[in-house]
């Protein structure tokens, strides 16, 4: 298993960035190697993802959030396997901090390549400086999922 651990600071509240994370078919507009993500319900996902040229697909499922702390999960079945958690910082009232740690099992000599080089690491970076223009420009989040899911 590979896994990534990336943070970003934030300058909107911690709710904003919660809210905005929330919206899972607004991934594309800012995580490059989504094409989409369909919500199933409330804890459940499929994703399409094009990594290194080579598209899959996914389902997922939310197996932990706590609004404001964290978002945690699963792939539970498809092409890709990886789990993580996101985890939400309050900073200060107007700033925040995102984390994002992802475990993943790269498939074949190309990804197994690009997990020792940090490509995957270099990619979530990219993804939350992404995330990161988005929030801070529209100032509010598009949307909010406030449930709670149970560990």
């Amino acid at each position: 298993m590979a896994q990534i651990n990336e943070s970003i600071d934030l300058t909107v509240p911690v709710t904003t960035a919660y809210d905005q994370w929330t919206q899972f078919e607004s991934f594309p507009d800012f995580l490059d190697e989504v094409d989409a993500i369909t919500q199933l319900d409330d804890t459940h996902q499929r994703w399409r993802v094009t990594i290194g040229g080579a598209t899959r697909e996914f389902d997922a499922e939310i197996t932990e959030q706590h609004p404001d702390e964290r978002i945690a999960w699963t792939s539970i079945e498809g092409e890709t396997r990886n789990a993580g958690v996101v985890t939400f910082h309050k900073l200060s009232d107007e700033t925040s901090r995102v984390t994002v740690q992802i475990d993943w099992q790269p498939e074949g000599l190309v990804e197994q390549a690009g997990a020792k080089l940090g490509v995957a690491s270099h990619a979530v970076k990219k993804d939350l400086e992404n995330f990161k223009r988005l929030i801070e420009a529209q100032g509010t989040a598009t949307g909010a999922w406030r449930g709670d899911v149970p560990r």
